[in-house]
């Protein structure tokens, strides 16, 4: 396993759900974060007395494609290094195949799919400076089929994981590796409207940030593509 001491990663979205479980993850393993947050101002609260020296927290908007780069500049004016990127923040939407206006359906690209792929191309030079660069896409397990009529969504996620697979080929030679990590219902914010299956089965957003930060860890000799994580049985997953 690789060792976390001075190993630097950001994460988006993560003042709350997958992301915030992750952090506090990361931080009780000696990592260094760098967080993107909508507003970088107010701390998420459970990160309340994290060590400073290796907390940073910067302002990132998905649809704000300058916020992107400003994050990059700052997590490396901080630490100096990027040796981690987990594309956590993400949306939900309930656009169908017979709706006519896109307006949702860019709307959701534009924050599941540009949003990643501009983060991943402003990182990748210095992923590849770490020998041991990881990316974590937090996709879906409907960007491994489609359960329902929410096509902006899946479609998003499975696209996501398609460019998982490109960030695979392109740096392999240079030490990174890509996964995308896919669950089914976890219980965040983003499920609260779920009705058709009890929240207190779904996955616990702690014990998906283990997941991560376990993948995160292991060496360049043990990589894995994608990780499918589910709360329930599916015949053909």
């Amino acid at each position: 396993m690789l060792d976390p001491n001075g190993r630097v990663i950001l994460i988006s979205g993560a003042s709350r759900g997958i992301g915030l479980a992750l952090a506090k993850a990361l931080l009780a393993r000696g990592y260094s974060l760098s967080l993107g947050l909508r507003d970088p101002a107010r701390p998420p609260a459970g990160l309340a007395g994290a060590p400073t020296e290796r907390l940073h927290l910067a302002r990132f908007e998905a649809q704000e494609r300058a916020t992107h780069q400003r994050w990059i500049e700052a997590a490396l004016a901080r630490f100096g290094r990027i040796d981690g990127l987990v594309n956590n923040a993400g949306v939900n939407a309930t656009t169908t195949l017979r709706d006519d206006d896109e307006a949702e359906l860019d709307r959701v690209f534009a924050i599941n799919v540009k949003a990643p792929l501009n983060l991943i191309r402003l990182a990748l030079p210095h992923l590849e400076a770490s020998g041991a660069g990881r990316i974590v896409n937090v996709a879906s397990l409907s960007g491994k089929r489609v359960p329902n009529e929410n096509v902006a969504y899946a479609m998003s996620k499975f696209a996501l994981i398609a460019m998982t697979h490109a960030a695979r080929r392109a740096a392999w030679e240079k030490g990174v590796r890509a996964t995308a990590l896919c669950p089914s219902f976890v219980r965040t914010d983003m499920t609260a409207d779920v009705v058709k299956f009890p929240r207190e089965k779904m996955s616990d957003p702690a014990d998906i940030a283990e997941l991560v930060a376990t993948v995160i860890a292991l060496p360049n000799t043990a990589s894995v593509a994608e990780l499918l994580v589910n709360c329930k049985f599916e015949e053909m997953l």
